[in-house]
């Protein structure tokens, strides 16, 4: 088999310039700056203004992956190569409107089935060294258990916290799906259409980071973006044995590539052997 996966040539998928400082420390930590270079931050207008409400995934040149959930009625941009959100005009940073919007047809907010969007944006992005895509992952492909991935977003650093200014980081281990569905654990609200992550009561995606990445390093280096931020615990963001929840993005290849089929066409997506 064969999977569809964003690559560019020039600088390849999944492959920062400024590798991230990887710690494993309790709780998030600000990025090195550009080491997440394929995180956006998806924000809608207010006003004469935009607030970030959600993080999203660079995946090619023109297509961003973010949670249905985050979509609705407003007006969105998409900023890409940020660092600081109190930071106008930063370099490398850019704002760019959506030229069209697709939610999964079958999401469901009342079951939170289905959790994922496609952002193409109105115009395709110059790769640099603050803004490139991530790679995605074979259909079909299943995280091992305790599998070291990163959240990465602008959420808040703590429940009922204030949102983080610098972009931050924090490691998740992978909770299989067997732990995760136990009854005293998500049970049956998790699907295998989902990726749990964390949930030791100290690590955890918090409000804010919704539609952002959990990042995961192949042997080669390069990162895969094998989920997008879900759900979480009404209880709090670091709750015991309530893991963050994640859209599993190698369940949604098909319909990824299905939506971008008019990309293919350009040269935006490259064809790779399944690894």
């Amino acid at each position: 088999d064969t999977t569809l996966y964003c690559c560019f040539l020039a600088y390849g998928c999944g492959l920062p310039t400024f590798p991230p400082t990887l710690t494993r420390v309790v709780g998030g930590d600000d990025v090195r700056e550009h080491s997440w270079p394929w995180q956006v931050s998806l924000q809608y207008k207010s006003g004469s203004s935009y607030y970030h409400t959600c993080g999203g995934t660079l995946i090619s040149n023109q297509w961003v992956l973010t949670a249905a959930h985050c979509i609705g009625s407003r007006t969105y941009r998409v900023y890409l190569g940020k660092h600081s959100m109190k930071t106008n005009n930063e370099a490398d940073s850019i704002a760019i409107s959506p030229a069209k919007i697709v939610v999964h047809e079958n999401w469901d907010a009342y079951r939170i089935r289905n959790d994922i969007a496609l952002i193409k944006l109105s115009t395709p992005v110059t790769f640099s060294d603050a803004i490139k895509a991530a790679c995605l992952p074979s259909s079909g492909d299943i995280l091992t258990n305790s599998a070291p991935c990163y959240v990465t977003g602008w959420g808040r650093l703590w429940t009922g916290g204030a949102t983080a200014d610098v972009m931050q980081q924090a490691l998740l281990p992978v909770v299989d799906h067997a732990s995760c569905t136990k009854p005293d654990w998500w049970g049956s609200l998790v699907t295998k259409k989902m990726v749990c992550a964390g949930g030791d009561g100290q690590l955890a995606s918090c409000n804010g980071d919704s539609g952002g990445p959990l990042n995961c390093q192949n042997p080669d280096g390069s990162w895969d973006v094998h989920g997008v931020v879900s759900f979480g615990s009404s209880m709090g963001c670091n709750y015991p044995k309530k893991p963050s929840v994640f859209t599993r993005v190698s369940g949604y290849i098909s319909w990824i590539n299905n939506v971008s089929e008019n990309a293919l066409d350009s040269g935006i997506f490259v064809q790779k052997s399944s690894r």
